[in-house]
């Protein structure tokens, strides 16, 4: 059984998808709709979601400020209803851009947010990874390399705590011939320590575990731009 969320292409719908992914092709079987005091929860765009272990859920969404959609956290219950709204902080939001959260993961009481692309203070070719410790409300980071773009721009879609480590997708916005960098990496965990934000940030090490554009080319159409989505599965089966 997997979880995902809708963007919000699907306007006013914020739901969380429950996928039973047993069957082929998979097939969702509950929409469980978003709420805030019962109703459908406004100015979300969901980009990741993680369970908590105890029946619920966190929900990372990208905002935009120029169209009053905050950047943040949220927790919400089995039900989908919001119980807990955690914005970012101003040190990040200092040096917002667009593109913001993409993932969200969770791994012995930290958060891990995916940032889509480089924000303000970012040097060229790095994103961060966001780290928020739920017991002490402390916001970290650290910096993530990313490819070079050859056309366009290179930057992050997931990330997914399993085994020790920090797997992500990186991806290009490139579709067909044009598209070079569709990849899950893996980060370890051990060796670095996400520092406070607005800090010397440092730079964790990547390992490229697989190349999708095989994958997306199997089917004999053209490479699409967006790989979304990443999870294991309590079999240790990567989807």
């Amino acid at each position: 059984i997997l979880y995902a969320v809708n963007d919000s292409f699907y306007a006013m719908q914020p739901s969380i998808f429950r996928i039973d992914a047993t069957q082929s092709p998979a097939v969702i079987t509950n929409r469980i709709p978003v709420t805030r005091s019962g109703a459908p929860a406004q100015l979300l765009d969901l980009e990741g979601i993680a369970a908590d272990g105890e029946g619920g859920f966190w929900l990372a969404s990208e905002g935009r400020t120029d169209r009053m959609i905050p950047h943040g956290l949220y927790h919400v219950n089995a039900d989908g209803e919001i119980e807990d709204s955690i914005p970012f902080p101003k040190d990040l939001l200092d040096v917002e851009r667009r593109f913001g959260s993409e993932g969200v993961t969770l791994i012995d009481g930290t958060i891990w947010i995916a940032i889509q692309r480089s924000w303000a203070d970012d040097p060229e070719n790095t994103v961060k990874l966001v780290s928020y410790n739920i017991e002490s409300g402390d916001w970290g980071a650290v910096r993530y390399p990313t490819e070079p773009a050859e056309t366009g721009w290179v930057g992050l879609s997931e990330i997914t705590a399993h085994d020790g480590a920090l797997w992500i997708v990186e991806r290009d916005n490139q579709i067909g011939a044009a598209a070079k960098v569709k990849q899950l990496t893996k980060v370890s965990l051990d060796g670095f320590t996400p520092a406070p934000l607005g800090s010397d940030l440092p730079l964790v090490t990547k390992e490229i575990v697989r190349d999708f554009i095989p994958d997306l080319q199997a089917p004999n159409g053209y490479v699409v731009d967006k790989i979304e989505g990443f999870t294991v599965d309590t079999a240790g089966n990567a989807f």
